[in-house]
């Protein structure tokens, strides 16, 4: 094998253990991925009351659809196959959770959902909104360093 050979493997090995350390610190506090996985379960549920209770179903599986997105892109992130892919995953997560915020305002100026019931999901809404961000905000700077 040649020295151009071997040193080929060296950064190959060299990048796919910084992706592993990068995807292991992500994965240490999985905090993102939890909260978005617990959201995802309270939005199944508030779609099956808006279903059977409201029997209203285009608007509600618009936020089905988006609310549960969330977290399966959080977990595509974590999937990821390299910075990049982590991060487009992620702002597609970011896009998803803005829709979602969009839908209960919709529902809830619709009178589909009381102010009440919509307070505490869109609470977590901007709650999820803040951690994205702010994980996008330090893979930016990986990025571009």
């Amino acid at each position: 094998m040649t020295n151009h050979e071997l040193r080929k493997i060296n950064l190959r090995a060299n990048l796919v253990i910084r992706n592993s350390k990068l995807i292991m610190d992500f994965m240490k506090d999985n905090l993102i991925r939890d909260k978005s996985y617990a959201f995802a379960i309270r939005i199944v549920k508030l779609y099956k009351y808006l279903c059977e209770e409201k029997k209203e179903f285009v608007l509600s599986k618009q936020l089905l659809r988006s609310g549960t997105s969330i977290g399966a892109n959080i977990e595509e992130a974590i999937g990821g196959q390299s910075k990049k892919d982590f991060f487009a995953k992620l702002t597609i997560a970011y896009k998803e959770t803005r829709e979602t915020h969009y839908w209960i305002r919709l529902l809830t100026d619709t009178d589909y959902l009381t102010k009440e019931q919509s307070e505490s999901m869109l609470n977590d809404v901007e709650e999820l909104l803040k951690i994205i961000g702010s994980i996008q905000k330090t893979m930016k700077n990986k990025l571009n360093s």
